[in-house]
């Protein structure tokens, strides 16, 4: 019975940890969080894997 319970006392504590361990990231990649956090009049640059200056003509 104790050995039971214990069983299901650890399932029940880890399943939503592992649940969660996807976080917000799952199913977004480097460049998409990247290129929000370029300061304005900058673009993410797959290439250089930076943000770079935008460039007009």
């Amino acid at each position: 019975m104790k050995m039971k319970l214990l069983l299901a006392t650890l399932a029940v504590t880890v399943t939503p940890s592992l649940a969660l361990a996807m976080g917000c990231g799952f199913g977004h990649e480097k460049t998409d969080t990247v290129a929000m956090s370029c300061a304005e009049g900058s673009v993410y640059s797959a290439d250089t894997q930076n943000c770079v200056p935008i460039t007009t003509g």
